[in-house]
């Protein structure tokens, strides 16, 4: 049992924050759900402590103010044993082109305030000596597409730090970073879009890979749904020539 561990989950109040969650309070991992939206946080909580026993604790972050993100990591005690970022922010990519305001805002949200947190935790676990940071990215960030290009250039820089810092920290101590990449996941933010059966998966999938690549079988990037891996890999090697003129 790992009952005196603990996990901080960023990004608490989502479908794959509350699934991740759970998969943890089932082995016994002390949870903290930390959420702008405290209420939909602690309905998340009320549901993990009911089907696992475990008491699940809230705590306030607006991740976007992130002149408060010192104070919210200095004022953890203890430091939990695992950070899991889930924050993100699909957004509209047509309403994105002509209006800098929301732009900004996807990518401050996918990209900018993840990093500025997970710096601060890993600095926090280096000088301890321990600890596990996951990054929850997307394949979006693997090539820049036509549909959602805010927010696959936000991910794809997240997914850079978080290979950057996995290689810093891994000179660093016994640290680890791993980053995440769902595919399509059915979630509150992907219910408005007809999705591919064959690359998609349930939010319960992405919490039981998240928990093996940091506890059973250690790994340090993983492609939930596995057919994209290839698909993205295609997707990379396709001549730009030809990539500009599809319609994906």
């Amino acid at each position: 049992m790992t009952g005196t561990k603990s996990i901080l989950v960023i990004g608490g109040s989502s479908d794959i924050g509350h699934a991740t969650a759970l998969r943890y309070a089932r082995e016994g991992w002390r949870v903290t759900l930390a959420a702008r939206d405290i209420g939909a946080a602690q309905r998340n909580a009320d549901d993990i402590k009911t089907r696992s026993g475990i008491e699940t604790s809230v705590v306030a972050l607006d991740v976007l103010q992130t002149g408060q993100l010192g104070g919210f990591v200095a004022g953890l005690s203890p430091l939990p044993d695992t950070v899991v970022c889930v924050v993100g922010e699909l957004g509209d990519q047509s309403r994105a082109e002509t209006d800098p305001g929301l732009a900004t805002q996807i990518m401050r949200t996918n990209f900018e305030a993840p990093t500025l947190l997970l710096e601060l935790f890993a600095q926090a676990f280096a000088t301890r000596g321990s600890g596990t940071i996951v990054g929850v990215s997307s394949v979006a960030g693997d090539r820049g597409r036509a549909s959602n290009y805010y927010y696959g250039a936000a991910k794809a820089g997240f997914s850079q730090f978080l290979s950057g810092l996995r290689n810093r920290l891994t000179l660093a101590g016994k640290v680890r970073v791993v980053t995440v990449k769902p595919g399509f996941v059915r979630t509150r933010m992907t219910a408005h879009m007809k999705l591919p059966a064959p690359l998609t998966v349930q939010p319960d999938r992405v919490a039981e890979d998240i928990f093996r690549a940091d506890v059973t079988r250690p790994r340090d990037v993983i492609y939930v749904a596995r057919r994209f891996r290839l698909v993205m890999a295609i997707i990379c090697a396709l001549p730009e020539t030809i990539f500009k003129r599809m319609r994906i």
